[in-house]
């Protein structure tokens, strides 16, 4: 098995430390990745705090990793050396139940195989490591292609919060016609504006304060609006056809459920640790929905890349060393990066 440097924490609290980690060899069906930037999601600081879950150490974060395929399997037809490719939050599946058949992979009725923090399919139930390292050795079938017409660095987050609004966004029928609202105007919500955008939408931003209005405006929202001004749920009662929201803590769901129109949804992709709640007359009235939405199947990933390829789309991001991880996440849980950050993995070495 391949040595590759990797940087990890090896317990609750705990820093980065720069390590060394083994990754599978190549089998038939396998690829290896050069890691050239993997972008820092707030589910890694999540999974890092032991916030979702008692989490097993060391562990390795990242799946939102784009880079090069140095090396294929012998029956590797998808890719080939050279390839400029990407993986996000998912590694493996079942592909034999429902929802794999249907390119649900995400939903996989088994349990689909994470990045990190999850059990490999391979190699006596080892631990999958993330993207915080110089390579990864990933099955063809979830290895996505990066089309040129975006360069890796910004579209690492593309794996993760790109296909996080990108998926629901397309469930829910955002385009023409269609009033959407983005919560929280950050790693996620600002790759929700911007694919909103694209798609046709009116896209309102809900963020806390104006502080961000400009950027907000900039990357593609019509109106933007403050949470904390109780006038905006009387100004905004009852027009909108979709709410997302991003925001990794605990909000007013009856309040946004307030704004939406007949029929209309407000779909969670945010995942605060404590409970949600939500009063039953928020849901009659108006025939309304709460929903959730977790990234998107292998399918639908690639046809998010095409369309971000399309439409000119990357991530606002912010490039940073190894040695800047535990910065970067104290930054993140204060709110203080616009919009991502993402490693640059020639610093690991």
């Amino acid at each position: 098995m391949p040595t590759v440097k990797a940087r990890a924490v090896f317990g609750l609290n705990q820093p980065f430390q720069a390590t060394t980690i083994e990754r599978r060899d190549v089998d038939p069906k396998d690829v290896l990745i050069e890691i050239k930037y993997a972008g820092i999601c707030h589910s890694d600081i999540h999974h890092v705090k032991g916030e979702w879950q008692d989490e097993n150490y060391p562990l390795v974060p990242g799946h939102e990793i784009a880079g090069t395929v140095t090396e294929v399997g012998s029956e590797v037809t998808k890719h080939k050396v050279g390839d400029r490719v990407g993986v996000g939050c998912m590694v493996n599946s079942c592909g034999e139940c429902e929802n794999c058949l249907k390119g649900e992979e995400q939903y996989c009725l088994k349990g689909m195989v994470g990045t990190y923090a999850s059990v490999d399919k391979y190699g006596d139930n080892k631990p999958t490591y993330g993207g915080y390292s110089t390579h990864v050795v990933v099955t063809e079938d979830f290895v996505l292609k990066i089309p040129e017409g975006i360069e890796l660095d910004v579209a690492a987050p593309l794996l993760c919060a790109g296909i996080t609004l990108f998926s629901p966004l397309r469930h829910w029928g955002a385009g023409p016609g269609k009033k959407v609202a983005i919560v929280g105007l950050g790693g996620l919500g600002h790759m929700g504006v911007k694919l909103a955008h694209a798609m046709g939408a009116d896209v309102t931003v809900l963020s806390r304060s104006l502080n961000k209005k400009e950027d907000g405006l900039k990357l593609g929202a019509d109106r933007y609006y403050a949470t904390e001004d109780p006038e905006t749920f009387e100004t905004l009662a009852k027009s909108l056809d979709l709410i997302i929201n991003t925001v990794s803590a605990n909000v007013d769901v009856d309040g946004l459920l307030g704004l939406l129109k007949l029929d209309g949804t407000l779909v969670n992709v945010g995942a605060p640790p404590e409970p949600l709640s939500v009063k039953a007359f928020s849901l009659i009235g108006n025939r309304r929905s709460f929903a959730g939405s977790v990234i998107g199947g292998i399918r639908q990933t690639q046809e998010m890349l095409d369309f971000c390829a399309e439409h000119g789309l990357g991530a606002e991001i912010e490039v940073i060393s190894a040695d800047q991880i535990d910065e970067a996440y104290e930054r993140v849980v204060s709110g203080d990066v616009r919009y991502r950050f993402v490693i640059d993995s020639a610093t690991l070495a």
